[in-house]
């Protein structure tokens, strides 16, 4: 008898530590099991050199959702760049977006700044006002190798 009631004790022990892992696994994940709660956009770079999929998207100083995924348009060799931004921010047609560093070498993030259009965007619609990231390396060659006039 008291063999079953440990057996019972250890099962239940188990089981609430699988729960356990399986929430901690889902929040940790970021994943979303009832529904998405946020809208894609689209937009459209010249060069996003240094950035990764899972970046930060920013407006204000405050993060509204993450770059989804990125891919070369090789009809126009532009960089297309899938936004996952929260449901209840609305950007409109006029939001321009710019790739940023934190800090002086930090990671690169996506900063929207917000425009003045009383126009929004619908999701799966593309940003078009982009500003690519500034390339440290490439302005330090032009000036070592004289491609900058004083």
């Amino acid at each position: 008898m008291k063999k079953a009631t440990l057996e019972t004790g250890v099962g239940i022990f188990v089981l609430i530590g699988l729960i356990c892992v399986g929430y901690l696994t889902i929040k940790l994940g970021k994943m979303e099991l009832l529904g998405e709660n946020f809208h894609y956009y689209n937009a459209r770079f010249f060069s996003v050199s240094g950035l990764k999929s899972g970046a930060v998207v920013e407006m204000a100083g405050v993060q509204i959702g993450q770059v989804d995924s990125m891919s070369l348009d090789t009809d126009r060799y532009v960089a297309d760049i899938r936004l996952k931004i929260k449901k209840d921010v609305k950007l409109t047609e006029d939001v321009i977006a710019s790739i940023k560093t934190a800090g002086l070498i930090g990671d690169k993030y996506v900063k929207l700044s917000p425009g003045g259009s009383d126009i929004y965007l619908n999701p799966g619609d593309t940003i078009f006002e982009t500003e690519s990231a500034l390339d440290i390396e490439e302005l330090i060659s032009k000036y070592v190798f004289g491609g900058i006039e004083n």
